[in-house]
Parts: C-alpha cells; structure tokens; sequence
C-alpha cells in the first residue's frame, strides 16, 4: 500500500499505548504522518512509539492524564515544539464501568465523565487554536455504539459517549468555517486488550463472549485494526465533505 495519505500531517492519538488507539497510531505513521502517541502508561505508549519507529515511522510519546488541563495543554504545547502544528487530533482515551446507576458512587460517575468526555473537550480546547491557524485539521473522537443505544449496567459509559456524539455534531458547526472537520466514530465489540481482559475475569468466559456477539449480526468482534482504518479515512482528505458525523463501525449491531 503506498503510504501518502496523511504524508506531511502531524496526528496526536490518546489513549494510543494499545487497542484501537496503537492500531491507529501505526495505520496513521505507516500512512506518512508524524504521529504523538499520548497515554498515562509509559511502557505502552513507549511501545507503540517503538513498533512505530520500527517500521519507518516518525513519532513521539507523551505522557499525560488527558482528564486533567495542565497535562493537556502541556501535551499540545510539546507536540507544537516538537513538530510545529498539529493536523489531526485522534480523541481515543476512555473507560468503562459495569455498575447499574444506583450501585454508581459520585467519584466514579465523575472519573468516568472526565476520562470519556471532559477530555475531548479539554484536548479540542488547546488543538483547535493551532489548526485554525494551519489552515484546517480534522478531529476524530471515539465515541460508541453504546452512545447511540442502551446497554444495561453501564450508565456513566452510555452518558458519556451519547455526549461525545452530541459534542462531536456541535463542534462541527462552530468550525466548519475554519475547515476543522469534526466526526466521531461509533465502534461495536472490538477486541482489545481491555475487553480481553474483562472477559477472561469473569465465570463464564465463553457465555459472557457469546452474550457479547449475540447482539452483532455478522457474529465476530472487530479487530482493532478495523477500527483504525475508519479513523484513518476521517482523518485523511478522502473524507473532506464529512463533517459532524457519527460513523458507526459495528457489524451491524445498531442495524436491530
């Protein structure tokens, strides 16, 4: 595949130490971008900058609490330091809790808003200057199918990525003036290390699994790689009058 369609663009992808986040991080340097992989876990961000430079690439790791404002402004000033501007803002960190709304404590409800929400709105904040400046850019944020339908036992979850959707679709109209493009993706089951995890903590690993892919028609997990390539084409001038779009990437599990 030849790698020219983010060539001279700068990414910046959070949450990029693994799953969706790494697997785009390596789609978007192998695509001629320098990329900056953010994550609040060195090792894994370290990594991933390393698979990178491996195969060629350019890229930089931050490490930052992306849910914090002084880390996230710093994170944005160190990538401008570093490469000059920033093209492309990947939004990807997040994390979920699996407690009905009643078993939910007040600190976890708010870690779960900040982590999935509050920080899409902090990294837009102190991108968006930049590329306005540059001319444009594109914001891809990972929302949810779960931020487009109900799922039991998940209520700051669900809340924070039906408010990712509605943030994406209002930051596009507030910027499409200054050729910032602003879309989210909508992911079904993927597996990542994440639900790998979860999976193999409960009794029933194989129920649990097969509960999970009962709800997707084409009856698989998506491969993180999957994933990647959706951002990569919201990212990329393939997608130049996409704006405001939640892109749903799910095996057709909203399709019910």
């Amino acid at each position: 595949m030849d790698r020219h369609r983010l060539l001279g663009k700068v990414g910046v992808v959070t949450g990029g130490g693994s799953g969706i986040g790494r697997a785009t991080a390596e789609l978007f340097a192998h695509e001629g971008a320098k990329v900056v992989v953010v994550d609040n876990i060195s090792l894994s961000g370290e990594e991933t900058v390393q698979l990178i430079e491996k195969g060629g690439g350019n890229a930089l790791y931050l490490n930052a609490d992306v849910s914090i404002d002084g880390q996230v402004r710093e994170m944005v000033e160190s990538t401008i330091s570093k490469f000059k501007k920033i093209d492309i803002l990947f939004n990807n960190v997040g994390q979920n809790l699996y407690k009905p709304v009643l078993d939910v404590e007040e600190r976890e409800w708010d870690h779960i808003i900040a982590v999935n929400l509050k920080s899409i709105y902090l990294a837009s904040k102190y991108a968006l200057p930049y590329m306005i400046k540059g001319g444009g850019g594109s914001i891809v944020n990972t929302a949810s199918t779960f931020g487009l339908i109900g799922n039991p036992k998940m209520p700051a979850y669900c809340a924070s990525k039906g408010g990712i959707v509605s943030l994406t679709k209002q930051m596009a109209l507030d910027y499409a003036a200054h050729n910032v493009r602003i879309n989210c993706i909508c992911p079904g089951p993927t597996l990542t290390p994440r639900i790998a995890k979860k999976i193999s903590s409960v009794e029933d690993p194989d129920g649990y699994r097969q509960d999970l892919l009962s709800t997707v028609p084409l009856g698989r997990f998506a491969e993180a790689i999957e994933i990647a390539h959706s951002v990569l084409f919201l990212a990329s001038d393939e997608s130049s009058f996409v704006t405001g779009s939640a892109l749903v990437v799910d095996g057709g599990q909203t399709a019910h």
